[in-house]
Order: structure tokens, then sequence, then C-alpha cells
């Protein structure tokens, strides 16, 4: 199977090359070139289209009624399948704050876990909880919180074959900063999150290997201008990697200008951070067994408290983009390439010859036209 989509304009997080020729052959980028002389099994004309590099989602729950939790191999090829509807082609599956036994029944479901030719990449697991603070615990069960546990995630770990790429925790909990050492050492991403820390405890975890702030704003220790806390310290230092969930609920469009201006499009991930109602009707939904009210105002539990959302990687990209008016390659660094850094994927996250050829197609409106996975056009807009 080849691909040749003929006279795009192709952004990368470095610049652009316009009216150029993308020949993809056996899931790679074969070529990129003016005009490429070669038989395609089909071809496809991208004038005034934009081919950027298929979006990477390293904190998603679930969608179209799955959830990682559920422990459910058909769920997650459900959920993948889905994800490519919002030209996701990678994402990390994520784990949330529940009992020993149902994390370990997830991670051992996602371990043995194939992706299939039409489905997004599932490149590993986020594990979200339970090492985090109950003062800012959000959505995540209090009675299954506790403090961080280094023999406990390296059982995990092993668990997964290795598959576990990041973990949220709270370091100012006991063992907190011990755990954020060996875990980074481990080269797992240690993201702070789900944490009350001040911003000498942020400095330290930094110190220490953090590298990523789970979902800028939410549930973390908010900035005080005698305190700046974890939201200071996510914006400040620049070790830190932001996610940051651009859906207009979880953050004001305001605050989201203010990440850009401070983290720059090198300093921030979009994610979605999305749960099993993503791409349903309105209505209630679980998570983790936690009733969620989703309607147009966002997921909320009967509490008040947002629960993750039903935000969709395309739809971020034109909210980031409306808000801050940024470039297309600072999409790119923001939907893709930035994630490929943090989890060190040598073929992903970039348009250039021998990488993966996973890549969304968009028109000049930013509205998604083509999700190319491994090469092949596995979701078009009708």
């Amino acid at each position: 199977m080849s691909l040749l989509i003929r006279n795009i304009t192709v952004v990368n997080a470095v610049g652009r090359e316009e009216q150029m020729d993308v020949w993809m052959k056996h899931g790679k980028i074969a070529q990129i070139a003016p005009y490429i002389e070669v038989h395609a099994t089909e071809e496809l004309d991208g004038s005034e289209k934009f081919l950027l590099p298929g979006f990477i989602d390293m904190h998603i729950h679930g969608s179209a009624q799955m959830d990682a939790m559920d422990a459910s191999d058909e769920g997650l090829h459900v959920m993948a399948k889905s994800l490519l509807k919002e030209g996701t082609t990678s994402f990390l599956a994520t784990t949330m704050t529940q009992s020993y036994e149902k994390i370990e029944r997830a991670i051992a479901n996602i371990a043995q876990f194939q992706s299939q030719p039409d489905e997004a990449e599932l490149l590993g697991i986020h594990v979200e909880g339970p090492f985090v603070s109950k003062k800012r615990a959000g959505a995540q069960p209090l009675d299954y919180i506790v403090q961080p546990d280094i023999e406990m995630f390296t059982k995990w770990q092993a668990l997964s074959g290795h598959k576990i790429k990041q973990i949220t925790l709270a370091p100012e909990e006991p063992n907190g900063f011990k755990a954020v050492q060996s875990i980074a050492a481990s080269d797992v991403i240690v993201s702070i999150g789900h944490a009350d820390a001040t911003f000498e405890q942020m400095k330290e975890a930094v110190r220490l290997g953090a590298t990523q702030g789970t979902h800028l704003y939410n549930q973390m220790r908010p900035f005080h201008h005698r305190d700046p806390g974890v939201v200071g310290g996510v914006l400040l230092l620049d070790a830190i990697k932001a996610e940051l969930i651009v859906d207009f609920i979880h953050a004001h469009p305001g605050a989201v200008e203010m990440a850009y201006r401070l983290k720059g499009a090198d300093g921030l991930i979009l994610i979605t951070d999305a749960m099993r109602a993503k791409g349903m009707p309105y209505g209630d939904y679980d998570l983790g067994g936690q009733m969620v009210h989703v309607t147009e105002a966002g997921a909320h539990l009967s509490n008040g408290a947002l629960a993750g959302s039903i935000l969709k990687m395309d739809q971020a990209v034109r909210n980031m983009q409306q808000v801050t008016h940024c470039t297309l390659e600072e999409l790119v660094k923001m939907s893709s390439f930035n994630a490929a850094q943090q989890l060190k994927l040598r073929t992903k996250g970039q348009l250039v010859q021998d990488y993966d050829a996973d890549a969304v197609i968009m028109d000049q409106q930013l509205l998604l036209q083509h999700t190319i996975k491994a090469g092949q056009i596995m979701y078009s807009l009708k």
C-alpha cells in the first residue's frame, strides 16, 4: 500500500514547505519533494491544505463509551479507532485513582493490547494517581488516594512490561521526593499534578527529575503572589512542560493565553483528558465508579467538580489558534512534536523521510479533512 499526496503544504515544528508532494509507503514517509514521479495505490490532491504530524494525546482516559479502567480489550480497540476521527494517531491510555486491584487489572489489559491498522497507536500507559494529594483530588476518588509507593510502582511497571511512560503524582506527599527521583531515573516521565506543593517543593521536584505538569491550573495549588504554588512552578520552571486542556471549561481563554505567553509553544502540550462520554450524547456516565453529568458545560461530578473532558484534539488545536493566534508550526509543537520529544519517540512528531507516516490534513480553517495512519487514509470528513 502506498499513498501520494500532491501539492500540499507540509508543516513541521521547524518550518513549512509549500506545494510539496508526499509519498508514503510501507507505513513510512518515503519522500517529500516538489514533484514525485511514482505510481501509488492511492493519490490525493492536497491543494490549499496543510499536512501536519498526527496528534499525540498523552492524557486520555476514554472515548466512545469506553474507558482504560474498564480493563477491556474490546473497549481499547473501540476507543483507539474513535480517536482517528479527531486526528489523534497515538496516545497514552490513562488510568486513574482506584483500588490497587482495579489499577492492576487495567495495566495488565493495556500491556497486552495490540493496536490494529485502523486504530490510533497505543504508545503506553499514563498512571494518574493514586499517589496524589487529597487536597487536590478533583475527580480522583478520595478513598483510594495513597502516599507515593516506589515498590508498588515497580510492581506495576513489571506488570506492564515496562509500558508505563508517565506518572502523575504529588511530590510534597510523604515519600514523594524519593518517588520522583526513583521513577524519573527509570526513564518514566514524572508529571506533577493533583498536587498541593509549594513553589520551593516544585523546584526540588524538578531538581530530582520531574519534567511535566498535569493539566495546568486544574487541581494544583493555585498561584498567590506570596506563594506561587504548583501553578507558578509549572509556568516559571523551564524544565517543566505543561499539559493544557483547551476546551475553555478547564481554563479561561485568558489563562490559556497567559500559559502561551509564559511557556511558549515549546513548553506546552495539548491534551484532552477525555472520559468515556467523548463523542457520545449528553447524559450520565461512569468515571471510576462515580456518576458524571455531561452537558454542554462539560463533565462534572454531582458536587460540581470537573471530571475530565469531552474535548477532541482537533478542536483543541483550533481553540489554541483562536486564542493565541499562534503559527501552524507552533501548533505542531503543542499537538505532537513536544509529546514525541517527552516520550523519546524517534519516528513520530515530524514529517520527514523515514518517519512514521502518521499525519492529518487540515483545511485553511483548520478543519480536519483526513487522518492518515501508517500511510493509509483511515478517516475522511464526509
